[in-house]
């Protein structure tokens, strides 16, 4: 491959790249084993660089790679694994083939019922048979009790309701890093959504390290208006991963995937 080539290609790839991970992650509930993936998407592109269709744009051409990847591979679980990790999949391995990639793809990622088509080779037809169902199948998983850490009452409020509303019972809100580890010691939840920057300057992510660090795993979803900040590859970031303004859709497939895994990446500030 020529230098030029290379060039080229990382123009198109790389401010795409923290979206892939993204997904990845919430695909696999893994920072390790969605990163793995992208990086064998990559790979896949040097090794043979007209895979990388010029005819998409490089957002859908990349999410087509990782595709043709994760429907040989990426789809099937281990089964060597054990505790909360199995459990996990014995959840996964109920629900309909592609229902979670078409939600992920269409809510998370924003992609639209071409582009997915495109990336899963389906019709448009079977995209929207297949979130309809992923819909179904998400109302009927796993409820628990959801904490709140959001400075912003308008936004906790909302983010109350859509939890709620799937059934997640709220064990409270906290608006600062101290008030946030006040309430996780009141009780401890199944889920924690977080933002990022908190009312006295303080961090969500400071918050969820000292959480994790007493309490062990626990499924995280981070909230901010700068994902690709906490996705540059220079540290450890989040596996579950949402942008303001986020839109119902979102939240709700977040919550879906990360109650799904018993595990959650932590952040060092």
């Amino acid at each position: 491959m020529s230098q030029t080539t290379e060039t080229t290609l990382a123009d198109k790839i790389g401010p795409n790249l923290p979206y892939l991970r993204r997904y990845a992650r919430a695909l696999t509930g893994s920072r390790d084993r969605g990163d793995a993936y992208a990086v064998t998407t990559l790979e896949a592109i040097l090794a043979e660089p007209d895979q990388f269709s010029n005819s998409a744009t490089p957002k859908v051409a990349l999410f087509t790679v990782f595709h043709s990847i994760w429907a040989t591979s990426g789809a099937q679980f281990s089964s060597d694994e054990d505790g909360a990790a199995a459990e996990a999949q014995r959840h996964l391995s109920k629900l309909t083939d592609d229902t979670r990639e078409v939600l992920l793809l269409r809510t998370l990622e924003e992609f639209s019922a071409a582009d997915v088509a495109q990336i899963m080779n389906k019709s448009s037809e079977e995209v929207d048979q297949l979130l309809q169902i992923a819909y179904d199948e998400m109302a009927k998983s796993v409820s628990g009790a959801v904490m709140i850490i959001e400075d912003e009452a308008i936004i906790a409020i909302d983010l109350e309701n859509i939890a709620a509303d799937m059934g997640h019972r709220i064990t409270g809100v906290a608006r600062t890093e101290d008030a946030a580890v006040s309430l996780f010691n009141d009780e401890r939840p199944d889920l924690i959504l977080s933002d990022i920057q908190l009312a006295d300057g303080s961090s969500g992510i400071d918050a969820v390290n000292r959480i994790t660090e007493k309490a062990g795993d626990i499924p995280v979803i981070f909230i901010t208006a700068y994902p690709e900040r906490l996705l540059t590859g220079e540290g450890p970031e989040p596996a579950f991963l949402i942008s303001k303004p986020y839109t119902e859709d979102q939240v709700r497939s977040a919550i879906s995937q990360a109650m799904f895994f018993a595990s959650s990446a932590i952040l060092k500030a």
